[in-house]
């Protein structure tokens, strides 16, 4: 069955998840260099149907965009351009927060709560599991 992969950017690494079969929960699948994601990506889509790309929206409290939308546009187009699977855009103000929050509620002893990496792959999925739930 196809999946949703959903995609917290950033330019140094990008966290990543995935929905069950179902479509109706996110699971955090991994975190990526940036500069490797298309070789994951091409990787990971020879085991994997996806139907749908979430690509998290960065937005500003007034709800203009942040200073890295321009890296996302770019990274949007080129992954439009390589696969061509649609591509949605979901707001993820806050979800870096709510990751962080995640970890401290989920018992996460705080050396491991440093590990960027982590909070990106939860940031993926809480940005995924928010789609699934309006959609």
């Amino acid at each position: 069955m196809p999946k949703i992969l959903a995609f917290d950017y950033g330019t140094v690494r990008i966290g990543l998840a995935e929905t069950d079969d179902l479509k109706m929960m996110a699971f955090g699948l991994d975190t990526i260099p940036t500069k490797e994601i298309f070789v994951y990506l091409n990787q990971y889509l020879k085991n994997n149907t996806v139907e749908l790309f979430v690509v998290g929206e960065p937005k500003q409290m007034d709800g203009s965009h942040s200073e890295s939308e321009v890296f996302i546009q770019d990274f949007i187009k080129k992954l439009d351009n390589t696969y061509h699977i649609p591509i949605q855009r979901f707001d993820e103000r806050f979800t870096s927060k709510m990751a962080f929050n995640t970890m401290i509620s989920s018992g996460i002893s705080k050396k491991k709560r440093q590990n960027k990496g982590l909070v990106d792959k939860i940031s993926a999925t809480i940005i995924l599991q928010e789609f699934l739930n309006i959609s």
